[in-house]
């Protein structure tokens, strides 16, 4: 019974040191790849930057009630959608955002708080998640798809789900 469970025990710390080995290599590559990418690609952080900008907009427009505000942010051919309260899935052109932010009951809302939780970079592309707190009455986690077009990032989508008040 002893041996036995000293050869569990061994089989055990040896699978367990591959898999500690293979992360710790795949870990070293990705950040070698990510670090000689920032070098050779020194536009990532303005890229991030712009972006922010874009993200900032919507934000702005959401707390002002102003579709005005953000609809510079958006592509023309851009669409929203999310799931209604029936599981159904629902939305279009993003018209429907700036409608809806335009018209009641959607109102200013200067005490909300929005934080940008992640923004992720590939070349032209990119995704963004923000949170946003009482918003008209809301929360929301939206998040965007993003394209670097004629070298100016636009949101192309948007998908969000609305939060259940207490």
């Amino acid at each position: 019974m002893k041996m036995t469970f000293f050869k569990t025990l061994l089989f055990a710390a040896i699978i367990s040191g591959f898999g500690a080995a293979a992360q710790a290599a795949d870990l070293q590559g990705g950040q070698q790849a990510a670090s000689s990418k920032t070098i050779r690609k020194p536009t990532y952080v303005k890229d991030y930057q712009a972006i922010v900008q874009v993200l900032n907009m919507y934000i702005d427009g959401c707390k002002q009630a102003k579709s005005s505000i953000m609809k510079p942010a958006f592509s023309e051919k851009a669409t929203i959608f999310s799931v209604d309260a029936k599981g159904k899935l629902t939305g279009g052109p993003i018209q429907e955002l700036f409608d809806g932010i335009d018209n009641p009951p959607f109102r200013p809302s200067p005490e909300a708080q929005s934080v940008i939780v992640k923004v992720d970079i590939v070349g032209t592309a990119a995704s963004a998640r923000i949170d946003s707190n009482d918003v008209s009455g809301f929360s929301f986690s939206d998040f965007f798809q993003l394209l670097k077009v004629e070298g100016k990032w636009t949101i192309v989508s948007k998908i969000y789900h609305t939060h259940v008040t207490p």
